[in-house]
């Protein structure tokens, strides 16, 4: 179903290319090399353990957690409560 100038498959075509964006985005985040020994952050020494889970790991746990909840601080839309989502 297209809308005006727009041809069929062309809104599918728009999600498909949103989710291989984010899909590009999260692979570059990811880690690969070498762990480091110790923390890149505080200088704590990182578990053998988590060396080994996460490739090319290079925060302990402690700072890797402030990290995370700071970013998760900025994405706290709620896409439900949108007035767009109401329109539907």
């Amino acid at each position: 179903m297209a809308g005006g100038w727009s041809r069929d498959g062309a809104v599918q075509d728009q999600i498909d290319s949103s989710v291989e964006d984010a899909v590009a985005v999260a692979r570059s985040r990811l880690r690969h090399g070498e762990s480091l020994l110790h923390c890149e952050e505080c200088g704590e020494p990182i578990p053998e353990a988590r060396r080994n889970a996460v490739p090319g790991v290079r925060l302990c746990i402690h700072c890797q957690n402030e990290i995370d909840n700071s970013q998760a601080k900025l994405h706290l839309f709620n896409r439900r409560g949108s007035k767009d989502s109401q329109l539907r």
